[in-house]
């Protein structure tokens, strides 16, 4: 499947490189690209070549927003479309039963900070920088930016960003929980692809189960999802990835996983 603004590679090791790639426009996201996006993501979801995500962005952007020529040309209905069609894509993202793994190698503003919020894990460069900003064009983050940023860096952190649209660096960003870590920016790449490694070393239903515990999870109080947890556990139980798990924890050896 070929796209104009995105690239995407498969490794031998199962790990999808997802870039974004409109990098003379700083990868801004106009619908067009959000399209290919969601279509991308849906491809690469049939795919039993793929156990993990990377998403990353071409030359010094991750992404540094919606692109505001096509913003300022929408009616109020064809807004609520551009939002709604981009919060689906970015849903379909939050729930993928893969790991997605953000590598964010430069700007990420508005729907990009949103895009990297949609991952489930975020490393940034030393030169990453993020925001929402679009209190600064009349605006507010349409992309799920409200909803997410306050449940990773809680609502007093997730209202000054979107209050003041300021721009912070990644260590501000790894400071208040936005980002799981900071890296130089040459070993970003390098560095997701170790961390991705390590995830799929592990027993696929096993990960599909967290991240869907970690899902469901977020909006409920812990006691009503205990037997959420109780029940993914019995289940997993019973697998041969558990049997194979803990047999070869007793034999000293490495396991064998076939998601099975």
């Amino acid at each position: 499947m070929t796209y104009q603004n995105l690239r995407v590679s498969i490794s031998g090791d199962r790990i999808a490189t997802l870039t974004l790639n409109r990098f003379d426009k700083l990868n801004a996201l106009n619908s067009a690209t959000v399209e290919e996006l969601d279509r991308a993501l849906a491809a690469l979801e049939a795919r039993d070549d793929v156990g993990g995500i990377i998403v990353t962005g071409a030359g010094r952007a991750f992404v540094a927003g919606a692109d505001i020529a096509e913003l300022a040309a929408l009616s109020p209905e064809q807004a609520r479309t551009f939002a709604l069609t981009g919060q689906a894509a970015f849903a379909r993202l939050e729930a993928s039963a893969r790991p997605v793994i953000a590598a964010v190698n430069g700007f990420a503003l508005g729907g990009g900070c949103e895009l990297a919020m949609a991952c489930h894990v975020r490393l940034a460069a030393d030169t990453a920088r993020f925001g929402q900003p679009e209190v600064k064009l009349g605006l507010i983050p349409g992309y799920g930016g409200t909803q997410r940023l306050p449940r990773l860096v809680g609502p007093g952190h997730a209202a000054q960003l979107m209050l003041t649209g300021e721009i912070i660096d990644a260590a501000e960003a790894a400071r208040i929980g936005l980002v799981n870590r900071v890296v130089p920016a040459a070993e970003l790449i390098a560095v997701a692809e170790g961390l991705m490694r390590q995830m799929l070393a592990n027993a696929p239903l096993a990960m599909t189960r967290v991240l869907d515990a970690i899902r469901r999870g977020v909006d409920a109080p812990p006691s009503a999802l205990y037997h959420l947890e109780a029940a993914s556990f019995s289940m997993l139980a019973g697998t041969e990835d558990a049997r194979e798990g803990t047999a070869a924890f007793l034999e000293k050896r490495t396991p064998r996983f076939g998601g099975r």
